[in-house]
């Protein structure tokens, strides 16, 4: 299978990490992301878009609470253009990758390295939320409709990290990869890459996948190492400043 295209990827993206609910509205999608995050919360253009549209969006973003946020993707350089020319700053760039997902089978994890568990258990959801993963992102994962499962990492002997990963079609998608502050650099990451992967497998996917900012240089640096590359982009535009966060 040749390795997934960026328009492929987005709606894988949206598949395994859904809003809680969106609508059509003029040429944008509105997305209401329930406190999960930008992922979730930020419209899209799904056709041309006017300067007289942005108000329509801003005021749909409003009625949810939510800033105006946009995602920019591949070939929506026109609409980057207008949103510029509007006050909208660049926030957050994110890098797409994939790779076959015989890249990621060996070598075979060792049965201590983790295991693949649905739902999460507590401890997973004490390690999200000691890196800013709070219970609103944790229910995007469970209102997921895709195959998904979650993944507890470990390390000398005990939780070291967690991460969740979904299925559309033959590509497998991880998320919310989170390694314990005090137990970073020791490889939990890469074996709990290699645990989802095996898991993903199974399930009859081909393609690995997963997003990162690319402000996030030990997370690219450690993809690349482990033979994924990158294949689209996607940032976005939103009218207030705002912390960098979740892709």
């Amino acid at each position: 299978m040749p390795l997934p295209t960026a328009a492929t990827l987005y709606e894988v993206v949206e598949a395994t990490w859904p809003p809680s609910s969106a609508i059509q509205n003029g040429p944008w999608t509105i997305r209401d992301g329930a406190g999960g995050g930008k992922r979730v919360s930020a419209a899209t253009a799904h056709g041309p878009v006017r300067a007289q549209d942005i108000a329509a969006m801003e005021e749909a973003a409003a009625t949810l609470n939510q800033p105006p946020l946009v995602m920019i993707r591949n070939g929506d350089a026109a609409l980057d253009t207008l949103l510029a020319a509007e006050g909208y700053q660049i926030i957050d760039p994110v890098v797409l990758y994939a790779c076959p997902i015989e890249a990621l089978l060996t070598p075979k994890p060792d049965r201590l390295d983790g295991f693949a568990i649905w739902p999460p258990l507590a401890i997973q959801e004490e390690l999200w939320a000691e890196g800013g993963i709070g219970p609103a992102r944790v229910d995007v994962m469970r209102r997921a409709p895709a195959p998904k499962t979650t993944i507890l990492g470990r390390c000398e002997s005990r939780a070291a990290g967690t991460a969740y990963v979904g299925l559309h079609g033959q590509i497998a998608m991880l998320h919310a990869m989170e390694v314990s502050p005090n137990l970073r650099r020791k490889g939990a990451a890469g074996k709990m890459m290699r645990v989802a992967a095996h898991w993903a497998a199974k399930q009859g996917a081909e393609i690995f996948s997963l997003v990162t900012t690319c402000e996030n240089a030990a997370a690219n640096g450690l993809y690349a190492s482990l033979g994924m590359v990158s294949v689209g982009q996607y940032h976005y535009r939103i009218k207030q400043t705002a912390k960098t966060g979740q892709a």
